[in-house]
């Protein structure tokens, strides 16, 4: 026994097995993993291990060797730990097609899920008989589709409504949602004081609760946060019980590589990096932190979980609001107070269910009120990943050392990051991958513009998951210019959603009458106070003119089209929008065209446009086409690829977004290619 204390009191002894720890995670890591299915197979046998219930959609994932996502157009009538075969159609996970966007392949592969499949037929192969799932499911049956019984008991945060999830992001609080040490130190020391009422366990305490938070573990998951939580309650109670005296760091690095073994994967997860870099601060600063008052505890906490924390946000959101200190000072002891516990009572006690629905709608309407507040969000351009490593390297020298230096070089960073976009002196043009649709952002030394901004399929899908995030890791906080071809959907359809979620100057459409999704518009841009104007002449960015190719007035709305005309360093740029050949004549017989270096190709290369009369004239070097990949109506046309045959032809269905960028009168395209982190 006194052996295993003095070779637990060795330092070295946890620094050599993180290290071991963490050679052997990036050697799992990068060990090639291959799926025995291809996009031609069309079944799959396998255990569900989760059912997800939409509204309109069951999602249901299925376990065998690998993990596939199935999602089935009916109600599900199966239960977990039932074995299925499903039949259907197998499609991979989308990439990201524009840089430092989210890569849904990526995140699947890492939970080793290569496929996905749409699901046309279910078989039963054979009933559960495994109490786990049968447990879990009566619990997922019990808990219902309520969004915050599900995140707060389950770790679930499927149902949480995507704009409260989007306001609780803006506002730095998602944390309080995921189940992590705050919860298991409420749900320990509710156990605790519960059990030393009943005098047959006396002394017992620490294994029931230890069995019961493992227990609880597997059923809700191994999320890196929840198992962090875990693992410190047994490892910090052991120590404590058995009188080790084993340092505090000493048990937090044997924590995380305990973590590392058990899913080497955690590595990628957001959440396992917040959860152990703001852990481990804490742990460092606890002494620090205490203070009579409780206020001023946790504004210390809640400062210091926003300064470790800023590296990983600004990585992975490019934006931070300073205001999440105080939000959190609400927050924090709500959630650990009164919600949560109240989660745990609603839990036992069906008929809470309405009061406690109500409570969290207010939460909701709450933080979706104040995620409205601008003021304090600082946009951050993406960098390389060692500038984000140095952010780490630096608060962390400074918690150990306290040379004010440190912190003082930790802020210089923080400025000059901050200023970088604006210090740029190249021009970019980038055609953005939307679908099946346009949407173009020019960038002139941090002056910025977007051409329409696409919008074919659900509200809001293009700008959240595309546009917002795009625009800002380009470090761009506004734009100047909103400028619409024209009224189609598929080219204005994410306007509203943008002009509300960002901020906007200036509206211009096009000629002509408006449609109706172009009043819906103008009413929203009253509201905002957003100014608007139309059929303009020219437009300028950072002192360098726009012009408008007007013509005359025509019967359809493609025609009424804005065609653009700028020159960026004397390179020569049309942007055509959705104009026909009837438009290209007209433009040709009122306009002495010169040679154009980068054409935005008109109508997605419908067979309408690009006449070869109009193409011969203005003879582009290079050719933009905006389309949908495997677009119902099979554009680009065959024809129009002829006739574009002496120009190089980018295209989003094959060669995702496309950045032009212009320098010192050097001009250079990139197609997308995904980012190595």
């Amino acid at each position: 026994m006194l052996r295993l204390r003095k070779i637990l009191l060795c330092n070295y002894v946890y620094y050599i097995f993180f290290f071991l720890t963490f050679c052997i995670t990036i050697l799992r890591i990068y060990l090639p993993r291959n799926s025995d299915y291809t996009e031609e197979s069309k079944e799959f046998t396998g255990k569900i291990i989760n059912i997800q219930e939409k509204e309109d959609s069951t999602k249901i994932y299925i376990q065998n060797k690998e993990i596939i996502i199935g999602t089935y157009k009916k109600e599900a009538t199966f239960h977990l730990g039932d074995w299925i075969t499903v039949k259907g159609s197998f499609t991979k996970p989308s990439k990201n097609t524009a840089k430092y966007l989210f890569n849904y392949q990526d995140y699947c592969y890492h939970k080793n899920i290569f496929y996905l499949i749409d699901i046309e037929s279910i078989e039963l192969e054979r009933k559960n008989h495994n109490p786990y799932y049968f447990i879990k499911e009566k619990i997922k049956n019990r808990v219902g589709k309520d969004p915050y019984l599900n995140a707060l008991l389950l770790g679930d945060k499927s149902y949480i409504p995507a704009e409260a999830k989007r306001s609780y992001q803006e506002n730095g609080m998602s944390h309080l949602f995921a189940i992590s040490g705050m919860h298991i130190s409420l749900l320990a020391g509710i156990l605790e004081k519960i059990l030393k009422k009943i005098k047959w366990v006396a002394g017992k305490e620490f294994f029931i609760i230890s069995l019961f938070l493992i227990t609880y573990l597997f059923l809700v998951g191994l999320s890196p946060s929840f198992l962090r939580g875990v693992l410190f309650y047994l490892l910090f109670s052991i120590n404590k019980i058995y009188y080790f005296f084993i340092d505090s760091k000493n048990l937090f690095f044997s924590i995380l590589s305990f973590s590392l073994i058990i899913n080497p994967n955690y590595i990628f997860d957001v959440g396992f990096w917040y959860s152990y870099s703001i852990s481990f601060a804490l742990m460092i600063e606890s002494k620090n932190l205490q203070s009579k008052n409780y206020l001023i505890s946790l504004g210390k906490v809640s400062l210091l979980s926003f300064l470790i924390s800023f590296p990983i946000t600004i990585f992975t959101s490019f934006q931070i609001n300073i205001l999440s200190v105080i939000y959190n000072l609400f927050f924090v002891p709500f959630m650990s107070f009164f919600l949560f516990p109240f989660t745990l009572l609603t839990f036992l006690l069906k008929p809470l269910g309405p009061i406690y629905h109500f409570i969290t709608s207010m939460m909701e309407e709450g933080s979706i009120l104040i995620s409205h507040i601008s003021i304090m969000k600082l946009i951050w351009k993406r960098l390389p990943l060692f500038i984000y490593i140095i952010y780490f390297l630096l608060l962390f020298i400074y918690l150990f050392t306290k040379k004010k230096e440190i912190l003082i070089s930790f802020f210089l960073l923080t400025i000059i990051h901050f200023f970088i976009p604006y210090m740029d002196s190249s021009d970019y043009l980038q055609m953005i991958d939307v679908g099946q649709g346009d949407s173009f952002l020019i960038s002139l030394h941090h002056q910025a513009a977007l051409i329409d901004t696409g919008g074919l399929y659900q509200e809001g899908d293009v700008f959240y998951n595309t546009l917002s995030p795009l625009l800002k890791s380009s470090g761009i906080s506004k734009l100047r210019f909103l400028v619409l071809s024209h009224g189609d959907k598929d080219h204005i359809g994410e306007a509203i959603t943008l002009v509300k979620n960002f901020k906007v100057e200036k509206v211009i459409f096009n000629c002509g009458e408006y449609n109706d999704l172009e009043k819906e518009l103008i009413t929203v841009l009253k509201k905002q106070r957003i100014q608007y104007d139309t059929c303009p002449q020219e437009f300028y960015l950072n002192h360098r003119p726009f012009y408008f190719l007007h013509t005359r007035e025509y019967d359809n709305e493609n025609d009424n089209s804005n065609v653009i005309y700028t020159e960026i360093n004397n390179y020569k740029i049309l942007f055509m929008g959705d104009a026909g050949i009837k438009k290209e004549k007209d433009i040709l017989r009122e306009y002495n065209l010169p040679k154009i270096d980068i054409l935005k190709v008109g109508h997605h290369g419908s067979r309408t446009c690009s006449s070869k009369e109009f193409i011969d004239t203005i003879k582009p070097k290079y050719s933009l086409i905006s389309v949908g990949k495997n677009n119902k109506f099979k554009h680009p046309n065959e024809e129009v690829l002829s006739v574009l045959k002496d120009s190089k032809i980018y295209r989003t269905d094959q060669n995702g977004s496309v950045m032009v960028k212009i320098k010192n009168n050097q001009l250079k395209i990139e197609s997308f290619e995904i980012p190595m982190i």
